[in-house]
Parts: structure tokens; sequence; C-alpha cells
């Protein structure tokens, strides 16, 4: 199943345990918490400063 931005991060984080690597390395640090839970992953992106693309790129490399 490839990941999509319009994804949660609840969601993501739920295909695959080895994402929570590339978002923590990436600088989300707040994976726990409620509100990230229900935020997309282009919306964390956002939050964060960081490029949705490439990160959606790492995390589907991640999951081949």
């Amino acid at each position: 199943m490839a990941i999509t931005k319009n994804m949660t991060i609840g969601e993501i984080l739920e295909t695959n345990e080895k994402i929570a690597d590339v978002l923590t390395n990436a600088g989300m640090h707040c994976l726990g918490c409620p509100s990230a839970q229900a935020e997309t992953l282009e919306q964390a992106c956002d939050v964060h400063n960081l490029n949705c693309d490439e990160l959606l790129h790492e995390i589907n490399e991640t999951l081949q």
C-alpha cells in the first residue's frame, strides 16, 4: 500500500512501524500527540517546514 500526502499521520503509522523512524529523522518528534495523529502528512510537513514530496518519496522507498 502506497502512502499518500492526504493520509493522516495516524493512518500512516498504522501501515508500518518503520515509517516512524523516517518521520522522526525528518524532524517530526511529536508523532504520539493527538493533534499530530489527525494531521495529514501534507499538513504536518507544512507545520515542520518540510518538503512533502521528498518525505513522501522517502517513506514509500522505505516500504519497498
